[in-house]
C-alpha cells in the first residue's frame, strides 16, 4: 500500500469516527467498580505488599491515576475507536517517559515503561497521557486552562511530529531518537533549567552511583543489598537460586555479545525492591553482580511480568511469555534499549523480564514543576510517543487521520479534563475504601 492510500485509510477512519468524538467521556451505566478492578489485580500480587499498593494510591488523585492503568482501560474501551493498530505503550503517562544512556551512552529522551504494551488504537495512548497532564496540573495547584494548554502542547506535538515522520523513509523513522541536546533545543527559555537539572541529575545516575545507596559491606567482607523495608528486603529462604536460575534463562534471550559482557559478572546477592505505583505487589528484584573488582557493580532488575491490562479488551499478545511480550514491545517502541533488555520465566511459572536498575535514568519530578516545565515535558512525550507509534505503525494512516488542524487537541483537551474529574471520583473511592476497611493500605 502506498503511502498515499494509508493516507487515505486514516481518512476515511476520520469519517468513521470523527476527532470531535474523543472528547466525549461519560461513564457507562454497567461501568466497572474500580476498587473492584485493583482487587481482582491483588489477587495474583505478593500479599505482604498489597496495602502498599494501596497506601501510594491514596496519596493523591495523580498517584492513584498511576496506579489505575486497568480501570482506565476498561473506559476506553467503551468509547469510539479508530482501528488504527500499533504497538502501545499501554500506560503512556507522563512519569512513564524520562531520560536514559543510549548503549552509544549518549542521553535520549523516550518511553520508559511497557509492563502493558500491547497491539492497539493509536489513541488510547495519547488519551492516557493527556489525562495524567491535567492531573499533574491540578496536583501542582496550576488552572484548568495551564492544564488544558499543557494537553493541547503535547497532542499538537504528537500530530505535527507525525505528519513529519509521515514523509520519511522507514530507515529513517527507525533511526530517529530524542537526544539530550534535541530537547534542549525546543524548550524555551523558562523551561531550559528544568530540563538542563534533569539531564544532569540522570548523567550521574548509574551503577557507581547507587552502589553506596543501595549497599553496604558486611562483618565478613562481603557486599550486599542493605534492607529497608518494605521498600527493599531480602526475600524467604529459597528464591535466591530461583533468581538465578531465571537469570541463566534470560542469558540466551541476549545477543551473543551481550552473552559474553554478562559473564563477566557473578551473581552476589539480591532483594525484593518495591518500585512505581501500579507494580507494587508484582515481585521485582534487584540484583547485584560485580566483575573484577567492588567499582565494577552492575546492578538488574528482575520484574514480573502478566498480562497486560489492555489484554482484557484487545487482541491478546503472540509473544510466548509475558516478559518476552514486554522486551519486545519495548525494542518497537524505544529508539535505543538496555543491552541488557531479556527476558525470562522464574520460580513458579512467573514470567520475568530484565533491564539494568541503573543506567543513568532520570524522570519528571513534578512536585518541582512550573507551568513551563510541565508544558515542555509534555511536549517531549507526545514527541517520543509519535516516534514510537510511527516506527512501529503506520505514521501516514495516523497522520491522515488526524489531519493538520487542531480539533484533535481540542477533543484531547476535553476528554482530558472530564477524565481527570473522574479519576479524582475514583481515588475518593479509594480512600473511602480504606476507611470503611474494604481494604487495607499501608504508608511507604
Amino acid at each position: 500500500m502506498s503511502l498515499s492510500d494509508r493516507r487515505r485509510a486514516g481518512q476515511a477512519a476520520r469519517e468513521r469516527v470523527p476527532l470531535a468524538d474523543h472528547g466525549r467521556w461519560h461513564p457507562a451505566a454497567d461501568r466497572p467498580d474500580p476498587i473492584g478492578l485493583l482487587e481482582e489485580q491483588a489477587a495474583t500480587r505478593l500479599p505482604q505488599l498489597v496495602p502498599l499498593r494501596y497506601g501510594r494510591m491514596a496519596t493523591s488523585s495523580f498517584d492513584f491515576y498511576r496506579g489505575a492503568a486497568l480501570p482506565m482501560a476498561a473506559d476506553l474501551a467503551t468509547m469510539p475507536q479508530t482501528g488504527i493498530v500499533t504497538q502501545l505503550c499501554g500506560d503512556a503517562h507522563l512519569s512513564n517517559f524520562g531520560l536514559f544512556a543510549s548503549p552509544e551512552r549518549t542521553l535520549v529522551f523516550d518511553i520508559t515503561d511497557f509492563d502493558e504494551t500491547l497491539h492497539g488504537p493509536f489513541e488510547w495512548d495519547l488519551k492516557r497521557l493527556a489525562a495524567s497532564l491535567v492531573l499533574a496540573a491540578r496536583s501542582r495547584g496550576f488552572t484548568e486552562q495551564d492544564g488544558r494548554q499543557a494537553v493541547h502542547r503535547a497532542i499538537r506535538s504528537y500530530r505535527t511530529r507525525m505528519a513529519a515522520f509521515a514523509t520519511m523513509r522507514a530507515i529513517d523513522v527507525f533511526y530517529a531518537h530524542v537526544d539530550a541536546s534535541s530537547i534542549l533545543g525546543v524548550a524555551d527559555k523558562h523551561a531550559r533549567a528544568f530540563l538542563q537539572d534533569t539531564i544532569h541529575s540522570a548523567s550521574h545516575h548509574d551503577a557507581i552511583h547507587e552502589l553506596p545507596k543501595l549497599t553496604a559491606v558486611d562483618a565478613a567482607g562481603h557486599r550486599r543489598i542493605v534492607d529497608r523495608p518494605p521498600v527493599i528486603s531480602h526475600p524467604a529462604e529459597g528464591t535466591f537460586g530461583a533468581v538465578g536460575d531465571a537469570l541463566a534463562g534470560y542469558r540466551d534471550t541476549l545477543q551473543e555479545d551481550r552473552r559474553v559482557l554478562l559473564d563477566r559478572y557473578e551473581l552476589v546477592d539480591q532483594a525484593l525492591k518495591v518500585v512505581g505505583v501500579g507494580s507494587v505487589g508484582l515481585a521485582a528484584f534487584a540484583v547485584l553482580l560485580l566483575g573484577v573488582g567492588d567499582d565494577d557493580p552492575l546492578f538488574l532488575q528482575v520484574k514480573q511480568a502478566e498480562a497486560s491490562v489492555l489484554a482484557r479488551f484487545l487482541e491478546p499478545s503472540a509473544q510466548p511469555s509475558h516478559g518476552a511480550r514486554v522486551v519486545i514491545g519495548q525494542r518497537r517502541l524505544q529508539a535505543a534499549s538496555d543491552v541488557f533488555l531479556g527476558w525470562a520465566v522464574g520460580d513458579l511459572g512467573r514470567h520475568m523480564y530484565v533491564r539494568q536498575l541503573q543506567d543513568q535514568k532520570g524522570g519528571a519530578v513534578i512536585a518541582a514543576m512550573t507551568v513551563d516545565d510541565l508544558e515542555v515535558w509534555g511536549e517531549l512525550c507526545g514527541w517520543a510517543l509519535a516516534r514510537g507509534h510511527a516506527r512501529s505503525g503506520q505514521p501516514a494512516e495516523i497522520a491522515g487521520y488526524l489531519g493538520d488542524d487542531t480539533t484533535f487537541e481540542h477533543a484531547l483537551a476535553d476528554f482530558a479534563v472530564a477524565y481527570a474529574d473522574q479519576t479524582e471520583q475514583d481515588h475518593r473511592a479509594l480512600v473511602d475504601a480504606i476507611a470503611s476497611g474494604r481494604v487495607t493500605a499501608q504508608d511507604g
